[in-house]
């Protein structure tokens, strides 16, 4: 292709995305095909010869939009938004014809100028403090575009972690492998956390701990505090908590009034995830959720959501750069260039080495809407949602079991969580929306988000008609089958009763509990029908959840005095320790083979997700460090999140190598701490 046909064929293309866009209400918004559907649409191999751009063009109805869930409609209300627009598609059009690499200023010095005026203009329009800004003489911080929130989450906790294991190092007078150090640290988040932080905490071998929520699903100051001193309890050490604003399930929100100090006080980072909800900031009367935003050192929220910049594009924000590029800072010497001492480098600010132009999509956005403009679509979006939530709460079939926040509604019947579940099957069946499960503790929900910029009050009252009437069929015909089963059960009871058959029986509870199943025999199982996952243990990634071994023998350090601590459901198990000798003040910890272990013990242990590769035996094999409760005055617990037990890690100890038999281990009673 040259460049007189890309002319014409790239206005072709042009015409066709704008006919798609403009006539996506009348496409069915789930595909139906399956698994592997394309294999026999598409040669083995490819073309040996070029082919005819018509045949190209022509295979876009016939391959691709038959299996493409299509994100813009205004019944797609599955997720969150992932909006597109004209201006935001015209910018990646100039972005891949430039198709720069801008890991570097000198790479590109357009692509990082451009990114960090954009960046400053959000950060100024959503109402974020100051020290988030590039330009500001206070500010040591600023912005960058990330790929994804579930990148930007990453990176955070990386950051975090390397800023933690510094302090750490610093109160320490000896060299400590930082693999050490990091079986010691723990993070934050609520219960109703992104499944990104849980990702975060599994690359970065990084102890992640889930917290309740309260009654409205956010987490609480009272909760986090506790959570932290039971951890230090353990010898474990607090350094991170990621906070949401906008959950996925409900769209709850964390109180980061309360939050946010209690991070300050014991020195953790505070990363805030406003992936939907941030587009949300630029109506300042949207902004309450905000309050305690001082206190953060990272905030991320996804323009790719709800502010039509198509993806990807996630602003990320920290307050102190230096801290980003201390994690991220590699400088071979093909990448210096003259100005590496005063220009911004992004390249170590990121994960990546190369970067696309994003920055433009967001420019061309922000100028062709205006901030005005901006807010009334998303003052649109909520009004509609607004609507639904009206429809649903005045049908005596539904109820609203959480709070609307945003643009998304939760709705379940009352008939219970089997209805509510076949519901979602036949909305799913028909193809006229696409809505996806939740769970509010054990209550099964559907979601149905206001995503599309095109979206309508005649688009909500017709996908609400759909859902009433199909809820209608399906409680009348839930009440025709309970009715059928009635006059059985009473025949039944006859019958019992004159066998002395119990009528406490719960035969009438798993008629009723099948009823659903039997409406619809014929059809195929959906992916719905798994959807609903029992609830996520509270502490996951590398045996969070594990005790550690019993009567573990540490040795004072700065004041503090350890105290051995039996484990609950192994106190049998007894591990004796030889004594310490050498080193002066530095501790020395035992290092036994695996194989002496008790086996309830190992067991425990062995629970985890990856593996990392420390040079102390007890912490090979996903076993975390081993700890035991402090003994701290008041005032020295404040400190304690900075406080590390020192160990020696060299694997060449006479002592690692030593194996005392396993009978006396098994045996032996609780040994004395040496001083």
């Amino acid at each position: 292709m040259q460049a007189e046909e890309y002319n014409r064929r790239g206005k072709e293309l042009v015409d066709y995305i704008t006919q798609y866009l403009s006539t996506i209400r009348e496409r069915r918004v789930i595909p139906d095909v399956k698994p592997g559907y394309m294999r026999d649409l598409l040669p083995d191999t490819a073309p040996a010869e070029p082919e005819d751009w018509e045949n190209i063009f022509n295979d876009i109805e016939r391959v691709i939009m038959p299996g493409v869930v299509h994100w813009q409609s205004p019944h797609m209300h599955a997720y969150y938004p992932s909006l597109t627009s004209w201006p935001s598609m015209l910018g990646d059009m100039l972005a891949d014809a430039i198709n720069c690499v801008g890991f570097t200023w000198a790479s590109s010095p357009a692509c990082t100028e451009l990114e960090i005026h954009v960046m400053d203009w959000l950060c100024k329009a959503l109402g974020l403090p100051s020290f988030f800004l590039h330009h500001h003489s206070d500010s040591r911080g600023g912005g960058i575009l990330q790929s994804t929130v579930s990148e930007s989450t990453l990176v955070a906790l990386l950051a975090a972690r390397k800023d933690k294991i510094l302090q750490l190092r610093a109160e320490l007078d000896h060299d400590i492998d930082d693999s050490v150090l990091n079986s010691r640290l723990v993070a934050y988040a609520s219960d109703q956390a992104h499944s990104s932080v849980e990702k975060a905490g599994l690359i970065s071998l990084v102890k992640i701990r889930f917290l309740p929520t309260d009654e409205n699903l956010s987490l609480r100051g009272n909760t986090l505090k506790q959570a932290i001193q039971e951890d230090r309890r353990m010898g474990l050490v607090p350094f991170m908590l990621c906070a949401t604003l906008g959950t996925t399930g409900v769209c709850a929100f964390d109180k980061l009034s309360e939050l946010g100090p209690v991070c300050a006080e014991e020195g953790l980072w505070l990363h805030v995830d406003a992936a939907y909800a941030g587009s949300a900031y630029f109506c300042p009367e949207l902004r309450s959720s905000l309050e305690g935003i001082e206190f953060a050192q990272s905030f991320v929220f996804n323009p790719s959501k709800w502010m039509m910049v198509h993806f990807d594009c996630t602003a990320f924000w920290v307050r102190d750069k230096y801290k980003l590029q201390q994690t991220f800072n590699v400088d071979p010497v093909y990448l210096r260039h003259e100005n590496s001492q005063s220009a911004t480098d992004f390249m170590h600010w990121q994960i990546p080495l190369s970067r696309r132009f994003r920055s433009l999509k967001l420019w061309f956005v922000m100028r062709s809407f205006g901030l005005n403009n901006l807010q009334a679509h998303i003052r649109h979006g909520i009004e509609m949602a607004k609507l639904l939530e009206s429809q649903i709460r005045s049908d005596p079939n539904f109820e609203v079991p959480a709070e609307r926040n945003l643009g998304l509604v939760v709705f379940c019947l009352k008939a219970g969580n089997a209805s509510t579940q076949e519901l979602l099957r036949r909305l799913t069946l028909s193809g006229t929306m696409y809505l996806i499960p939740a769970e509010i503790h054990t209550k099964r929900i559907i979601r149905f988000t206001v995503t599309s910029q095109y979206t309508t009050a005649n688009d909500i009252l017709r996908d609400w008609g759909i859902i009433s009437k199909m809820a209608s069929d399906l409680v009348a015909e839930i009440q025709l089958l309970d009715n059928a089963v009635q006059p059985k059960l009473e025949d039944d009871e006859v019958i019992g009763s004159e066998e002395n058959y119990d009528p406490n029986s719960d035969t009438r509870s798993e008629e009723t509990e099948d009823t659903t199943s039997k409406m619809d025999t014929a059809q195929v199982e959906l992916w719905i029908d798994k959807a609903w996952n029992p609830t996520r243990r509270a502490m996951r990634s590398l045996s969070c959840n594990s005790e550690p071994l019993p009567y573990t023998c540490i040795g004072p350090l700065s004041g503090y005095d350890f105290e051995t601590r039996p484990c609950s459901k192994d106190s049998a198990v007894v591990l004796s320790t030889p004594p310490i000798t050498g080193a002066g003040p530095l501790l020395k910890i035992t290092e036994m083979p695996s194989n002496l272990v008790g086996k309830q013990v190992l067991k425990k242990l062995t629970k985890f997700n990856s593996v990392p590769s420390f040079c102390n035996q007890w912490v090979q094999c996903g076993r975390h460090q081993l700890c035991c409760p402090l003994k701290v005055s008041q005032t020295a617990q404040k400190h304690l999140s900075s406080t590390c037990i020192r160990m020696n890690c060299m694997s060449s100890s006479p002592i690692a190598n030593t194996a005392p038999s396993p009978t006396p281990l098994e045996t032996a009673t609780a040994p004395q701490l040496s001083q």
